[in-house]
């Protein structure tokens, strides 16, 4: 008898199970994503282009000569400051009101003498902390009190005054301008529509850039410093202003209208008030930008500390640097926690009613801050005493030196800071600036497309490429790409670290308490700072900028990388560990899924920030772009600095686009 074998059917095939559909595999759902194929497609023809050709030269022919014009309009600015109409009429008048309004203040400081100052500055930090002897008025108090006397001790006081004089100005004017911005796009829809895009362009903008056009019309010196601080530090004010504004419970709006307030008083007895914390946080980080930018503005002759550590770090005489640095760092953490306690007292409805209190308060510190000023001159006690001065500089170079002769080399296993600085210039950085530079420039176009196209759709591809035609038409393709390679090269280290140290601390509390006051003091510091141990520790070069950007981006990446963790519903979780899934699991397909949107918001920090920073570090031997802002600032060479400048802007712009998807993609992703 004859038997006959059935077919099998396609569910029945071994290894798999019979009428169950089978996932489909790897190929199968790459072809199935044309996303993916677009990026890997993209992605080879950058490869390949680059093994064949080994060339990636921008054309001579698709050049535009930008460095004359700019240094003619440079030429024409110097020899018509005087006399056009535009400089008499207008921006005289800045120029003239910030010199002189700086000058004021810091003939004010000079007439109160060292002991008034210090006396003033404590009771101001006493009255934002409440006044009284409770704990937050005597801390704020006691801090202000370090900060002044280890500013005179380092014999730092006369640079430290000329410094808060420019502070002083900048921040009124940044936070009147930010307050008219602010109330313009919080109470129209179509002033937030227009000024959305320019505070989105201005937050990409490394400080560096501010610099090079108001130096361009003002020259060297405090009124260029005054201009690009301000412009540079309204945005935070403004944005934090109208989001106040937006924010403000409607409820209390409703009630506001149904009682016949008009627009007028609604702003003033609802919506300010109700606004009032979010505008108070906006003013503290106005203060700070304000602080990190007229450090950095001692480039363009503004006085003060910073100069004190650029002269330093020009001729790498760190003992110098480090004293100025240690003031500008106590300067900062002094107006952080006052004005965070000054923020607090809003919350704390005693304090606010106490109109009455708050004046006794406010005649102490006049009084007291006069009585101190005429006790300090009546002793002959206005400037501090050379013979109270304690120098660093000998010691701190010494340390440097022995750091550089014992620690740069020669370690077992190790090897040492300088070994590493070479390995990893030798090892990541090269490579991946030869890689890029080696790659065919309209290959480097199409992969910058199509990154930010897969990002934020067809415009954010056209203004990717728009931003890299630019670089290249200029002549600075191989010098951007050199700069690019140092910001891929920090940006991923940040990422890595702040990551893992962002999830680490949403898990684990007590190293979120222990971190939280080194990253609050990281956040304080300006820019500058970050250079000198840098120096220290890797003698300059392109590694020491990419560690400065690494450490300066660090604290952005992991605050909100922990937030976006923590902000996760706890119902998610819950839901997860009913399932089963481990720890690990439910880190990687609940938290991390759900926390998306902030890990981004993490690396578009991260990115602003590091190239903010590798630009800086051009003062340190970082070179490419950095190294031609800092000559063309220091030479007047505004051809050379302007063109690096607006290189930088558009690099900003590239990696914008292409690590924060647009609304369409959020839309998409949601």
């Amino acid at each position: 008898m004859s038997t006959t074998t059935p077919a099998l059917d396609k569910a029945d095939t071994p290894g798999t199970t019979p009428g169950v559909p089978q996932a489909p595999g790897p190929l199968a759902r790459l072809a199935a994503n044309p996303k993916a194929l677009l990026l890997i497609a993209a992605l080879l023809l950058a490869v390949v282009s680059a093994v064949v050709s080994g060339s990636g030269v921008w054309p001579e022919g698709l050049t535009f000569d930008l460095r004359t014009p700019l240094t003619e309009l440079n030429q024409w600015l110097v020899e018509n400051r005087e006399s056009h109409w535009i400089f008499l009429y207008f921006l005289l008048h800045i120029s003239n009101t910030a010199e002189s309004s700086v000058d004021l203040v810091v003939t004010l400081l000079e007439s109160l003498g060292f002991i008034g100052v210090t006396v003033l500055a404590v009771l101001l930090a006493w009255y934002a902390g409440g006044a009284g002897l409770h704990r937050r008025a005597l801390r704020t108090a006691g801090t202000a009190l370090v900060t002044f006397l280890v500013i005179g001790l380092l014999g730092m006081w006369e640079p430290a005054m000329e410094t808060l004089g420019l502070m002083v100005i900048c921040v009124i004017a940044s936070a009147l301008v930010g307050l008219v911005l602010g109330l313009v796009a919080g109470l129209s829809d179509r002033g937030e529509r227009v000024l959305r895009p320019v505070f989105d362009t201005m937050q990409v903008l490394p400080a560096f850039s501010y610099l090079l056009p108001f130096v361009l019309i003002f020259d060297v010196g405090v009124p260029a410093a005054f201009a690009a601080t301000v412009i540079y530090a309204a945005p935070p004010m403004a944005r934090l202003t109208a989001l106040g504004l937006r924010g403000a419970d409607p409820v209390a709006l409703e009630a506001s209208r149904s009682l016949g307030a008009t627009p007028w008083q609604q702003l003033k007895t609802a919506r300010i008030p109700l606004a009032r914390r979010q505008m108070f946080l906006g003013l503290n980080q106005t203060i700070m930008m304000c602080l990190s930018m007229v450090v950095l503005a001692s480039m363009i002759g503004a006085p003060g500390l910073g100069e004190e550590i650029f002269r330093a770090l020009s001729i790498l005489d760190i003992g110098q640097s480090l004293g100025a640095g240690i003031a500008i760092v106590l300067i900062a953490v002094w107006f952080d926690r006052t004005t965070a306690a000054a923020g607090d007292r809003l919350d704390d409805p005693a304090a606010v009613r106490s109109t009455g209190g708050s004046l006794i308060q406010g005649g102490v510190v006049v009084v007291g801050t006069a009585v101190a000023a005429v006790v300090g001159s009546a002793i002959g006690r206005v400037e501090w005493p050379d013979e109270w001065v304690v120098s660093i500089s000998g010691p701190v170079n010494s340390a440097t030196a022995w750091i550089e002769d014992e620690l740069g080399s020669g370690i077992p296993v190790i090897g040492g800071t300088l070994t590493w600085a070479s390995g990893f210039a030798n090892y990541v950085i090269n490579p991946m600036r030869d890689a890029l530079q080696a790659t065919p420039w309209w290959a480097i176009l199409v992969l910058g497309g199509v990154l930010a196209y897969l990002a934020g759709r067809w415009r954010a591809a056209v203004t990717t490429v728009l931003a890299l035609g630019v670089i290249g038409g200029m002549g600075l393709w191989t010098r951007s790409m050199d700069t690019l390679s140092q910001v891929i090269a920090a940006l991923v280290l940040t990422l890595i670290l702040g990551f893992a140290i962002g999830i680490l601390a949403a898990r684990v509390d007590w190293l979120d308490r222990a971190i939280r006051p080194v990253l609050d003091t990281m956040q304080t510091m300006p820019q500058f700072i970050y250079l000198i141990p840098m120096v220290a520790l890797f003698m300059g070069g392109r590694f020491a900028g990419v560690a400065a950007a690494v450490i300066y981006a660090l604290p952005a990446v992991v605050r909100i990388t922990d937030q976006g963790i923590r902000s996760i519903n706890p119902a998610a979780l819950e839901a997860a560990r009913s399932l089963g899934a481990t720890t690990g699991q439910q880190l990687r397909q609940v938290q991390i899924p759900l926390a998306r949107k902030s890990l981004l918001l993490a690396v578009n920090q991260g990115v602003v920030l590091v190239l903010s920073m590798v630009v800086i570090a051009g003062m340190i031997g970082g070179g490419a772009l950095g190294v031609d802002v800092v000559k063309g600032l220091a030479k007047g060479d505004l051809g050379l600095g302007m063109t690096a400048g607006i290189a930088i802007v558009c690099l900003g712009i590239l990696l914008d686009r292409v690590s924060q998807p647009g609304a369409e993609a959020k839309r998409g992703v949601s």
